[in-house]
C-alpha cells in the first residue's frame, strides 16, 4: 500500500478569535478567517490525504483555533502549536497540557517577526529550548534572514538532542542571481542529522511572490536533496499563504515534476513518511 500523502505545513486562522499582528489589508485576500473547509477540495484533487497544521501567531488562542479545526476534520493528523519560548516554566506547562493529546506534535514561534535576530540565543529562550530537548518535542524554525540559519549550528551544539525542522527551505533566493549565503548556511545546518527541512513556501524572492516557475525552484530542491536526503525532507503546501503565490493547486502542480523525478520509495518519504517520522504522528491517525 502506498504511504499516505501528508502536507506537513498548512495553516488555519481566525482574527475574530486570535491576534495576528502580521495580518492586515495588505495581505488580502487572506486577511480574514481561513478555514480548512476552503482547502479540502484542492487537497482531494491533488491526492493529499492529511495535513499538519502549523502555528500562525504567538499566542495560545491560535493553537486553540487549530485544535478546534482538527476536532472537526480527521484530515488533520498533527498540530505544531505555540509555546512561550521566553518562559521555560510556561513552555513546560504548555507541554504538560498537551501531553494527553497525540495531535500536538511540535512547537513554533514567529521568530522572523522578532526585531532581534538573535532572540533564540537569549538565556531565557535557551532554557525553554532545553525543555523541548528534554521532552523530545521538535521545533519548527522559521529562517528568513541569513542570521536565522546561522543560529542552527549554534543551537545544535547547545542542544544536541533537539529535533529541528527548517521551514520553507529557509526562503532560498528564488528568481535572484546569487545562491549565497543560502547554499553555504544550509550546508552547515544540514550537518546535524537531527535537522530536517520543509519543501514548502518556495515562492519568488522578488517583489511578486507569484513570479516563480518550476525550473527556478528546481536547483534549490536538488541542492536540498543533496544536503538532507529524502528522509530529512518533507512536503508542505503552505496554504493559505500559498494563495498569494498562485494558490495551492499551482504550488502543488509546480512541485509535482520535481517529486516525479524521485523513485517510488524516495517520493513516499518526501510526501509523507518523513513528516510522519519527524513529528511522530500517531499511526492510528493515518492508518499505517
Amino acid at each position: 500500500m502506498t504511504f499516505p500523502v501528508i502536507d506537513a505545513h498548512q495553516h488555519v486562522w481566525d482574527p475574530r478569535r486570535a491576534s495576528y499582528d502580521w495580518l492586515g489589508p495588505e495581505s488580502a485576500p487572506i486577511d480574514g478567517p481561513m478555514a480548512l473547509d476552503e482547502l479540502l477540495p484542492e487537497l482531494r484533487t491533488a491526492g493529499v490525504d492529511y495535513t499538519i497544521q502549523v502555528q500562525a501567531a504567538d499566542n495560545p488562542e491560535d493553537t486553540r483555533v487549530m485544535r478546534d479545526s482538527a476536532a472537526e476534520h480527521p484530515q488533520v493528523v498533527g498540530i505544531v502549536g505555540f509555546a512561550p519560548l521566553d518562559d521555560a516554566e510556561g513552555t513546560a506547562a504548555t507541554l504538560d497540557a498537551w501531553s494527553s493529546d497525540s495531535l500536538m506534535v511540535g512547537v513554533r514561534n514567529l521568530i522572523h517577526d522578532n526585531p532581534d535576530p538573535d532572540w533564540l540565543l537569549r538565556p531565557e529562550v535557551d532554557e525553554a529550548l532545553a525543555v523541548l530537548e528534554q521532552r523530545d518535542v521538535p521545533f519548527d524554525l522559521v529562517a528568513v534572514l541569513p542570521r536565522h540559519l546561522e543560529l542552527v549550528p549554534i543551537i545544535s551544539e547547545r542542544h544536541p538532542g533537539l529535533r529541528m525542522v527548517i521551514d520553507h527551505l529557509a526562503k532560498p533566493p528564488i528568481g535572484l542571481d546569487a545562491t549565497q549565503p543560502w547554499d553555504r548556511l544550509m550546508a552547515v545546518a544540514a550537518e546535524n542529522p537531527r535537522v530536517y527541512a520543509k519543501v514548502s513556501g518556495l515562492y519568488s524572492a522578488t517583489h511578486d511572490p507569484a513570479a516563480w516557475t518550476t525550473e527556478q525552484i528546481r536547483p534549490f530542491v536538488d541542492r536540498a536533496l543533496e544536503l538532507f536526503g529524502v528522509q530529512r525532507l518533507m512536503y508542505g503546501g503552505d496554504w493559505p499563504i500559498s494563495v498569494l503565490a498562485g494558490g495551492y493547486t499551482r504550488v502543488w502542480n509546480g512541485l509535482i515534476p520535481l517529486f516525479g523525478a524521485l523513485d517510488d520509495t524516495d517520493r513516499e518519504w518526501m510526501l509523507g513518511r518523513t513528516a510522519a517520522h519527524f513529528y511522530r504522528i500517531d499511526p492510528a491517525r493515518i492508518g499505517s
